[in-house]
């Protein structure tokens, strides 16, 4: 018999197969989540089991909710990503509960997944730290290629104001940024 980490880690996993995104010959949600997981272990060893179901669910049937569904634009992006946060929660917390979680595993989970108490709450923290990294490690350099300095240059500062002075310290010791982007993470 699986333990309940196990559990759920595993239906993740089974969700986002079926994500039509490809990247690296796999489903890109899957993926993602595998990325996610390896970075909590590495930067979060004694990671407690909601934040390491959180990690793993941070993108879960990402898919899902279309981003072209929505308004174009900043407000369109931020409603589209709130309902993503409350979807990821919503699906997550019903994984939770069939492998047998307590509801205080589930809210605090959700809670982390909605990003609630950023900055404020350490398993949320922590999460978004992990976030940005794994932005950085694999995304950031895609993403950069495809747009103009300046919007480069506000996304490296929004990631890194995001981030705790711990995970912007780490940021500075493990990329090697041009000196303006390694700026925003100075502070």
């Amino acid at each position: 018999m699986l333990d309940k980490l196990t559990r759920v880690l595993q239906a993740i996993d089974l969700a986002n197969t079926a994500d039509p995104k490809r990247e690296d010959g796999q489903p890109a949600s899957l993926l993602y989540g595998s990325r996610m997981s390896g970075e909590l272990a590495r930067l979060f060893p004694d990671a407690n089991e909601p934040l390491q179901i959180a990690a793993r669910g941070q993108h879960v049937e990402r898919w899902k909710l279309k981003r072209d569904s929505y308004p174009a634009g900043r407000t369109g992006y931020l409603n589209w990503r709130k309902d993503q946060a409350r979807h990821h929660g919503d699906v997550v917390a019903a994984m939770m509960a069939d492998a047998g979680y307590a509801a205080s595993a589930i809210e605090i989970t959700g809670q982390m997944l909605r990003k609630e108490g950023l900055k404020r709450n350490p398993g949320v923290q922590a999460l978004e730290d992990v976030i940005c990294l794994v932005f950085l490690k694999w995304y950031f350099a895609p993403f950069a290629a495809k747009h103009s300095a300046e919007k480069i240059q506000s996304i490296v500062e929004k990631t890194a104001r995001k981030m705790s002075a711990e995970g912007r310290a780490r940021v500075l010791q493990e990329f090697d940024l041009p000196a303006d982007l390694a700026a925003a993470f100075a502070s």
